[in-house]
C-alpha cells in the first residue's frame, strides 16, 4: 500500500485476540518520545490508562460472556464507532479492505471494468454499468445482465435478505470478477429481457477510472473539460484534453468542477500549475505534527496561463475541487461561478498498521493562497454549515478583491439551483428506471446519436404506464411536513379539531403519479433520455446530453462572451 499521498480519504483465541489493543500500547510508549528517562506527561498517562482499561475490559468479555464473540467484529465496530466521533473522513481500512483505498487514490484496479449492483427482487448481483472501452463492455455484456457463474462455478442467489449480509454477497462476487491482469474467464449470463442465458469469455485488465468524464467544444472557440475526481494522473488527463481541444480551436476554457468530490492533493496542485507560473504557492497544510506541515508551490511552466477561464463550482464540490477553484481565485486567474462549494478544507494521510490495515486519518487543514481554510464552520447530520459573511474573517486576491473564510468557495457570480421536485431524484434511483431502459435497449439495437435523440409521445406515455404497472412510488416532502404537523397537533391538543382539515390536505398531497408525469413531463424526460443514452453511449453520451439544456454552462458561455464584464470581475474595478 503506496501511503505517500495526500487525501483530500483474525485471531483464534482470547489471548492472541487481545494483543491487538496490547500491541498498541507497546507501540505508542516504546517509541523514542515516549521511553524517554523523564515522567510520562498527564495526557501519555491518560491514554495509557484508557488504552488499559479497554485491554482489561474486552478480556473480561471474552473469558466470561455467556456467548462466544467475535473479536473481529466487536473491535472493528468499536474502531468505527469512535473515528464517527472524530470527524468525517478519518477512516480504518482493515486488510481486506486496503484494495478500496487504493483505487479511491489511484482509479485503478484489475478486473472487467463494471459496476455491480444488488437486486432484491433477484436476490443477486448484476452488471449495472459497464465501462466504454473495457473488457465487460467489449465482450458484450449489458446493463441488466444477472451474474449466474464464473468459471463455471455457479452463483448461488443470496439467502439472507439483511443488508449486512447482501453487502458481503456482492462484496464477494465482485472480487472474483477481479483477478490478476492478463487472466482469462468464463462469466455466464441471463439476459433479462430475451430470457436466454449467455457465456462471455473475458480477459482481465488493468482498469484506469478516467478524471476527464467529458472533453468538447461547446462554441467555435469555447471549450469545455468535466473532472469528476482528482486521482493519480488527474492533471495529465487535463493537459492532454487541452492539447486536443486547442487543435479543434479553443481560445477559451470551462473547467467544470461541479460534484467532484475531490481526492489526491497533489493532482489538484498539478492542475493549477496548468494555468499558473512555475512557483506560485497554491496552498500550504498545517497541522499538530510541525514535521507533517507542508507548502506546495507549482514546479513547472504552466501548459497556458493566459487563456480565459471559468470554473464551475456546486455544493458538492469539495477537498481537492476546492483547492482548484480557490487558488486559481485567490490568483484571479480563473472566475468562479456556480454555487458555494462544500467545505472540506481537512488533509488526510494514509498510515500503515500492523497486519497490512491502514488508517487513513486528518492530519491538518490546508490553507490556499489568500490565508483562508475553507474548513466548514461545523456539520449538522453531514451538512456543511457556512458562516455568514458577517462573522467571517476577510482576506484579499491577487488582485485586492475582498473573498472570506466560513466555509467553502463562495463563487464570483453566484448561479442559483433549479428548483426540483423530489421526484427526479427519486427517478433516478429506481430500479423500475434501470429495468426500463434494460427493456428499451433490447427492444432498439440502436438509437440516434445523443445531440439528437428524444422519445416520442407514444414512448413516453409508455414510460409512464411501465412506471405506474411496476409501482413507482416517490416521497414527498410536503407529505413529509403534514406528518409533522400532525405529530405537533397531538402534542399541543388540537389534533381533534384540525383532524377533518389535515385529512383533506392530505388527499390533495396524495400521490398523483399522472398529475405529477404530466407537470413535470420535460423534466423527466431529460432523466428518462439520458439514462438510455448512457445504455448505448456509456457516461460520455450521457454527458454529451445533458450538456445541451444545462443551465450553469450557458451562463457560462454568456460570461464568456462578455469579456468586459468578465475582466470587471476579476479585477475588482468598483460600478460607475
Amino acid at each position: 500500500m503506496n501511503t505517500s499521498h495526500v487525501l483530500s480519504d483474525h485471531l483464534s483465541t482470547h489471548r492472541v485476540a487481545c494483543l491487538g489493543p496490547l500491541m498498541l500500547l507497546l507501540t505508542l510508549f516504546a517509541s523514542p518520545a515516549a521511553s524517554a528517562q523523564t515522567s510520562p506527561s498527564a495526557h501519555n498517562f491518560t491514554v495509557l490508562k484508557n488504552l488499559d482499561i479497554f485491554n482489561a475490559l474486552y478480556r473480561e468479555l471474552d473469558l466470561y460472556y455467556v456467548d462466544t464473540l467475535d473479536a473481529k467484529k466487536n473491535i472493528d465496530n468499536a474502531l468505527a464507532y469512535m473515528l464517527e466521533l472524530i470527524d468525517p473522513y478519518t477512516e480504518y481500512y482493515p486488510e481486506e479492505d486496503t484494495s478500496t483505498l487504493q483505487q479511491m487514490t489511484t482509479g485503478k484496479y484489475a478486473g472487467i471494468g463494471a459496476m455491480v449492483g444488488y437486486r432484491d427482487n433477484l436476490r443477486r448481483c448484476i452488471i449495472s454499468k459497464p465501462y466504454a472501452g473495457m473488457p465487460a463492455a467489449q465482450a458484450g455484456l449489458l446493463p441488466g445482465d444477472i451474474i449466474l457463474a464464473i468459471d463455471g462455478k455457479g452463483i448461488p442467489p443470496c439467502e439472507d435478505p439483511g443488508s449486512e449480509a447482501q453487502a458481503r454477497y456482492s462484496s464477494g462476487v465482485s472480487e472474483k470478477l477481479r483477478g490478476e491482469p492478463g487472466t482469462t474467464f468464463e462469466l455466464k449470463v441471463r439476459r433479462p429481457e430475451a430470457d436466454k442465458e449467455y457465456t462471455f469469455k473475458i480477459v482481465r485488465r488493468n482498469i484506469v477510472v478516467p478524471s476527464v468524464s467529458l472533453s468538447t467544444m461547446i462554441t467555435d472557440s469555447i471549450g469545455y473539460i468535466a473532472l469528476s475526481q482528482f486521482i493519480e494522473g488527474t492533471s495529465s488527463e487535463v493537459r492532454r484534453a487541452m492539447v486536443e481541444l486547442k487543435q479543434q480551436g479553443m481560445r477559451n476554457l470551462i473547467l467544470d468542477l461541479r460534484s467532484n468530490p475531490g481526492g489526491v492533493l497533489e493532482e489538484a496542485v498539478k492542475t493549477v500549475n496548468l494555468f499558473l507560473p512555475r512557483g506560485r504557492e497554491v496552498l500550504s497544510t498545517r497541522g499538530k505534527v510541525k514535521e507533517l506541515n507542508h507548502t506546495y508551490k507549482t514546479t513547472l511552466d504552466p501548459q497556458d496561463p493566459d487563456i480565459p477561464l471559468i470554473v464551475l463550482t456546486d455544493e458538492h464540490s469539495a477537498s481537492a475541487s476546492e483547492i482548484t477553484g480557490g487558488a486559481l481565485q485567490d490568483y484571479d486567474r480563473a472566475l468562479i461561478m456556480g454555487r458555494r462549494t462544500y467545505g472540506k478544507g481537512l488533509v488526510q494521510q494514509s498510515r500503515e498498521l500492523p497486519y497490512k490495515s491502514v488508517l487513513k486519518l486528518t492530519t491538518g487543514k490546508y490553507y490556499i493562497p489568500s490565508g483562508r481554510c475553507v474548513q466548514a464552520y461545523e456539520f449538522r447530520d453531514g451538512v456543511p454549515v457556512h458562516l455568514p459573511d458577517s462573522l467571517c474573517k476577510e482576506f484579499r486576491t491577487a488582485a485586492g478583491r475582498i473573498v472570506y473564510d466560513g466555509g467553502g468557495i463562495k463563487p464570483d457570480v453566484e448561479l442559483p439551483a433549479d428548483s426540483l421536485p423530489r421526484l427526479l431524484a427519486y427517478l433516478q434511483a429506481s430500479p423500475q428506471l434501470f429495468d426500463y431502459c434494460v427493456r428499451y435497449r433490447a427492444r432498439h439495437p440502436r438509437i440516434a446519436n445523443p445531440l439528437v435523440f428524444a422519445l416520442t409521445d407514444d414512448e413516453y406515455a409508455d414510460f409512464c404506464a411501465y412506471m405506474k404497472q411496476h409501482q413507482f412510488t416517490y416521497d414527498r416532502q410536503s407529505l413529509r411536513l403534514l406528518g409533522s404537523l400532525r405529530e405537533l397537533a397531538r402534542i399541543e391538543g388540537y389534533a381533534d379539531e384540525a383532524q377533518a382539515e389535515l385529512n383533506a390536505l392530505e388527499q390533495k398531497l396524495r400521490h398523483n403519479e399522472d398529475f405529477d408525469f404530466v407537470r413535470w413531463e420535460t423534466e423527466i424526460r431529460r432523466v428518462v433520455e439520458a439514462s438510455i443514452i448512457e445504455s448505448y453511449y456509456y457516461d460520455a453520451g450521457r454527458n454529451i446530453y445533458l450538456l445541451q439544456s444545462d443551465k450553469d454552462v450557458q451562463q457560462a458561455v454568456e460570461m464568456m462572451n462578455n469579456r468586459k464584464l468578465m475582466h470587471k470581475l476579476l479585477s475588482g474595478e468598483p460600478d460607475a
